[in-house]
């Protein structure tokens, strides 16, 4: 075989390549001997925390990853599968483009799209949604205001042009996230149980085939790239950003659904962070079998690329199959059909090696699990951060109270990450509106399941505040947020997938943020019985300024059982009744409120899960009774900016509404933390007031607390305390702030009037 005498290899080389001299050391013993260029560059990318999770996969064993509905499992597969019945099943799973959206932004987030949109239908699940999950710096920033803009230029791109519905998402701004910023998606699909396909390769003998578009130098090293902090030099290392064609992404997916449902697919997998070498030797892992294919067959778009090259590309729109022996024939006729190249490029083996060569010659030559399963595992060292005590101390008799609330109001509908993301999503195109129920703009999205009575309610939420101030309950409070917005909507939560943002892990003060928050969000999924799926970890995000917040996405999906009972956010008629669902104290501890006005990120949030589970299910209950026409949880800017939520979302149908605190005002309780203080397990629900007593029964038998503190009508939120208007705004302005904020701040067109 070729030892690419031409370049040394040695530790050295190892370390320019990510890899540290130990790991080199390891892989000498592995194999037996030294490794070629080539070969090293293999273990640079399968070896990455991009890849092998080397430094997080040990906590993995914390999750809940079993469950009565999981079907595939956290780790067994490109994405995980949930069981809704009816022989269906949901797959979902999020990913990060971070790094890569911090330099080309367009190009970047619209690629995220689609490797997650590949993860989906490489299995068999048609995808239905996805969602974004955003964190950017201050829109004061001239950057920043660049960078929001391109990333929801190319999400929105990639969707329309791929004809997926976007539904929703979040997103955040904090001064940690500038020059780092974090863009996620959140794809979910549904998939006939009998249609399930699996990345593996399927038994020896059979031919391996490479679908999709040609290869390019586009994306070498991603994988390593996204691995590292981001400095100075690496800010100008867009070669490491692979670029998307939604075009061919759209007819690559159709073909490959269409193959999957003749039932002429053994296995697939996505070729997506180190490319082809990733792709065959992740299949050929799980098959317990071998690889040999030579890279010369391998449609190239650029001229004398190097195997090495080839291998680690991530080239966009490509996939690895394994066809069903005797049915290739009618595969590639199908593929032919929607034009998307095909052509076969090897073969499985029994001696368990992957054999890369080009032009009949050998140029690689590893055993498989040496680049999967026996890569190296990390426990890092771990030490709280000094910043930690002092955050967490918060002192409120130091905050002067608001003079004026209305005023107070007005500027949280004002802060971007409280603000209408309409701006943003109305550059998404519904390409399925009849199983679009639900879009953005409400505590979750709903898509209906066709072919049965059922509807799926979709979120991700996590607040990176929370978990910058406490770890472990922020992530706790993450998942609640998720699951209580599944229910406002009328879903059943059913499982979680999470995308996991950190700095740097060989920081201790970052890996304890990290260990804590997997803690967390481990104790909140098994008290709220959601068992973790699927998921994606990105480390290293950090700017020369420092690292972000710790910010574990959690996206989750539910199941309403009936698509007709499904929950929106907005006030429906005059005359129905308002109620607090759970304890109305609110705290001031990381709340919007002390940050956006006090200038202030301090305090210790904190919940208590099993009383978060009693509000859940009351407020489930009566969703399903009928008894409910809207819900809408407590979250950022608490009580007040909830309401005047509840009053605007649906811009063609608004609604005032008169609401008194006097019943849950007590003695030596602040009037801003009454208003704007953040707690969970709060839920703004209205009902038709005969159905009131059969609620507050709900509640009762959940031993859960409920308030009637008001009346939907009028064109005005009055909000009063006693004798006195503490709020007093027309529903006009409320709506005028909410939704010109992002557009004004960011430069985006303005919505139209009404």
């Amino acid at each position: 075989m070729t030892t690419n005498t031409e370049i040394k290899v040695d530790g050295s080389m190892a370390e320019k390549l990510g890899l540290t001299r130990e790991e080199y050391g390891m892989i000498q013993k592995l194999i037996g001997r030294n490794p070629n260029f080539t070969e090293l560059g293999l273990f640079s990318a399968m070896w990455s925390e991009h890849c092998s999770y080397k430094n997080s996969r040990k906590l993995f064993k914390l999750f809940p990853t079993r469950g009565k509905r999981v079907l595939v499992g956290a780790g067994e597969e490109n994405t995980g599968i949930v069981d809704i019945g009816d022989g269906m099943g949901v797959a979902f799973k999020i990913e990060s483009h971070n790094h890569p959206s911090a330099l080309e932004p367009f190009e970047a987030s619209a690629t995220g799209i689609g490797g997650c949109l590949r993860d989906i239908f490489t299995m068999g699940a048609k995808p239905v949604a996805v969602l974004g999950a955003l964190r950017f710096g201050s829109l004061e920033n001239e950057r920043v205001k660049y960078l929001f803009k391109e990333v929801i230029r190319g999400l929105a791109h990639y969707a329309n042009t791929a004809e997926v519905n976007a539904v929703g998402g979040e997103a955040y701004f904090d001064e940690s996230y500038e020059g780092n910023p974090l863009v996620n998606a959140f794809v979910v699909g549904i998939v006939e149980q009998k249609k399930i396909v699996h990345g593996t390769t399927a038994g020896a003998g059979k031919a391996v085939y490479y679908i999709g578009g040609d290869t390019g130098r586009d994306g070498v090293g991603g994988a390593s790239f996204a691995s590292q902090e981001i400095t100075e030099e690496s800010s100008s290392s867009s070669g490491a950003v692979a670029i998307g064609n939604p075009e061919i992404g759209k007819r690559l997916r159709e073909a490959c659904l269409e193959l999957i449902g003749k039932g002429l697919v053994a296995g697939m997998q996505d070729m997506g962070a180190a490319g082809l070498i990733c792709s065959t030797c992740e299949t050929a892992s799980r098959g317990n079998s071998g690889i040999e294919f030579d890279v010369a067959l391998i449609p190239q778009r650029e001229a004398k690329m190097t195997p090495y090259e080839i291998l680690l590309s991530e080239s966009q729109e490509r996939m690895l199959a394994i066809l069903k022996e005797g049915k290739e024939d009618e595969a590639i006729s199908v593929l032919k059909k929607w034009g998307v190249p095909v052509v076969k490029i090897g073969s499985v083996t029994t001696d368990g090696m992957v054999r890369v060569k080009e032009n009949g010659k050998i140029v690689a030559e590893l055993p498989v699990k040496a680049l999967t399963e026996n890569a190296p595992l990390y426990d890092r060292p771990v030490q709280e951060p000094a910043y930690l005590k002092e955050s967490q101390r918060l002192d409120v008799e130091t905050i002067p109270e608001p003079g004026d609330c209305n005023a107070v109001l007005l500027e949280l509908l004002d802060s971007p990450t409280i603000a209408s993301k309409e701006a943003a999503y109305r550059s998404f195109t519904f390409r399925d509106k009849d199983t679009v129920l639900v879009g953005a703009g409400s505590d979750a999205a709903v898509i209906s399941v066709k072919g049965t009575r059922k509807a799926l309610a979709i979120s991700v939420d996590c607040n990176g505040r929370y978990c910058f101030l406490n770890p472990y309950q922020g992530a706790m409070l993450a998942v609640a947020e998720a699951a209580r917005n599944i229910v406002c909507s009328g879903g059943q939560p059913l499982a979680v997938t999470d995308g996991l943002n950190f700095g740097n892990p060989m920081k201790p003060e970052n890996y304890w943020q990290f260990r804590k928050c997997i803690e967390g969000l481990s104790a909140a999924c098994s008290a709220l019985e959601t068992p973790v799926i699927s998921g994606n970890v990105s480390f290293y995000n950090e700017n020369p300024k420092g690292a972000v917040d710790p910010t574990p996405m959690i996206g989750m999906v539910g199941l309403i059982e009936d698509a007709a009972k499904y929950v929106t956010q907005d006030f429906k008629k005059d005359g129905d009744a308002i109620v607090l669902l759970g304890n109305p104290a609110g705290s001031l501890a990381g709340s919007e409120y002390l940050y956006r006005i006090h200038k202030q990120k301090k305090g210790n949030p904190g919940i208590d899960i099993e009383f978060e589970k009693k509000v859940q299910a009351a407020c489930l209950e009566a969703i399903q009774a009928g008894l409910v026409r809207s819900a809408h949880d407590l979250s950022e800017g608490g009580f007040a900016v909830c309401a005047a939520e509840s009053c605007v979302s649906n811009e063609k149908g608004m609604h005032g509404a008169e609401l008194r605190i006097d019943a849950f005002f007590q003695k030596g309780v602040r009037l801003d933390e009454i208003l704007f203080g953040e707690a969970p397990s709060r839920i703004l629900v209205t009902s038709d007031p005969k159905d009131l007593a059969g609620f507050e029964k709900i509640a009762a038998k959940h031993s859960v607390p409920c308030f009637r503190i008001g009346t939907v009508g009028g064109d005005r939120l009055i909000i009063r305390n006693g004798g006195s208007d503490v709020i007093n705004l027309s529903v006009r302005d409320l709506n005028h702030t909410w939704r010109r904020s992002i557009p004004v701040k960011a430069g985006l067109p303005l919505p139209s009037a009404r």
